[in-house]
């Protein structure tokens, strides 16, 4: 069995049904976490429709966010999931702005790692983010089938 995230006729992804439901409990908690809505919508009858304005917003305030930290624990569990909406975004044909993204953000860090030997750390630099997370993107979306 699988399930189809769809945006309008077109299918962008077809998981099997535990990817799918360990997916949708991730969209929440980082719902939750942005206070923002995805754009994901419910999955009825094995089928759930993405709306492309408000997942493009959700989108954009993840990869804010997620530049944002250089908390170890936090990117580890999160970086999967983000490459993931970057796979579903690009289907979606969502462009990001990796330029503007790679910037040093100018919003205040959140939840930064601090070592008693190497004081706090600072997140990556942003050409070495952004590709980071393309390759990640890249890969997944290979085994991902639509």
């Amino acid at each position: 069995m699988s399930q189809y995230f769809d945006l309008g006729d077109e299918t962008l992804w077809n998981p099997s049904n535990g990817a799918s439901r360990m997916f949708q409990r991730q969209v929440a908690v980082f719902e939750s976490e942005l206070e923002l809505p995805s754009g994901i919508g419910p999955m009825e009858n094995d089928e759930c429709q993405i709306h492309p304005a408000t997942f493009k917003t959700f989108v954009n305030a993840l990869l804010a966010q997620h530049r944002r930290t250089s908390h170890a624990i936090i990117l580890a569990l999160s970086e999967d999931f983000v490459a993931i909406v970057l796979v579903l975004a690009e289907r979606a044909g969502i462009g990001v702005d990796w330029a503007e993204l790679g910037a040093t953000p100018e919003a205040q860090l959140e939840d930064v790692q601090v070592s008693a030997v190497t004081g706090m750390s600072t997140p990556a630099e942003g050409g070495a983010w952004g590709a980071g997370l393309r390759d990640k993107a890249r890969e997944l979306g290979q085994r991902m089938p639509r």
